[in-house]
Parts: structure tokens; sequence; C-alpha cells
């Protein structure tokens, strides 16, 4: 399993607790981003810079994911491409995306864009908070037990 980090705004502490279960579990992990992002030295962390533009990290994780891997992502879209490759995706908040949910998920995401796009404002998503953390680490820790085999290799 390789998992992938759509990293432009994934939180700083999902991307710790990330960095610790790579090297604990040995699976190989990548961040994309528009931007350069630090990550610490390891052989199983990689971080590919795409270039400025829209959805051109959404764009090289979805050619590049395969069907056993992981993607972290708050993009309902890109989930769904995710879910529909046969591979799963999980939000920073620890909110697995599945053939069961996504649907619904996509719906409600586009009918809030389009109340957004008439001027309604329908506020934003709550703050990022402790409880958050917790519940994206016990998700991966259960995905992460859960995944037989050895680690994916990094992309060349």
């Amino acid at each position: 399993m390789h998992i992938w980090v759509d990293a432009d705004a994934c939180p700083g502490v999902v991307k710790d607790i990330l960095f610790r279960a790579a090297e604990r579990t040995g699976q190989t992990l990548t961040l994309v981003a528009n931007q350069y992002l630090r990550t610490p030295p390891s052989a199983h962390i990689a971080m590919v810079q795409v270039p400025s533009g829209f959805d051109e990290a959404d764009k090289y994780i979805a050619t590049h994911v395969q069907p056993a891997d992981l993607v972290i992502t708050a993009d309902i879209p890109l989930a769904a491409e995710i879910v529909a490759k046969g591979a799963r995706a999980l939000s920073p908040r620890g909110e697995l995306y599945g053939k069961d949910n996504i649907r619904e998920l996509l719906d409600l995401r586009n009918f809030m864009d389009t109340l957004r796009s008439t001027g309604v404002d329908t506020g934003g998503p709550a703050a990022f908070g402790p409880s958050d953390r917790q519940a994206f680490a016990n998700r991966l820790d259960r995905i992460l037990r859960a995944t037989p085999g050895k680690p994916a290799k990094p992309p060349a």
C-alpha cells in the first residue's frame, strides 16, 4: 500500500501523524503539493511538487494511485475519483470515503457549492480540533493494522 497525501491543505498535525506511521510501519508516504513542503529525512517519505494551478495535485494523485493505495484528502471530488479506481480515501478528520457514502457526500458538496455561487453564506467546516486529530489517528491505525503485505515502493 502506498499512502498519498493531498498535502496543500492537509493540517500539520495530520502530516505529523502520517510521518510517524510511515516510519513505524515502513509504508511509503508521498505528499503532493503545489509548493515545496519539508519532510523528515526518511526512506519511506517523499514529497512531489506539482506545477501551480487548479487541481494539479489532485490530477497527479489520481494518475498515480493504485487500487491497494490510501489517499488522504478533504477534497470530495478527488475522493470520488479515488474510490472509483478501487483505492481508499480518508479525510484528515478520520472519515473514510467509500462506495457506500461517496455519492451522497459528492451530491451534498455540489449542492453547497451551488448555494455559495448564488450568494448564500453556508459557513464553513468547524475548526480542526483534538477530536478530529484523534479520529484520524484511530482510523489510520485501523487501516494500517488491517493492511496485509509488504509496503509499497516509492514512485520512480
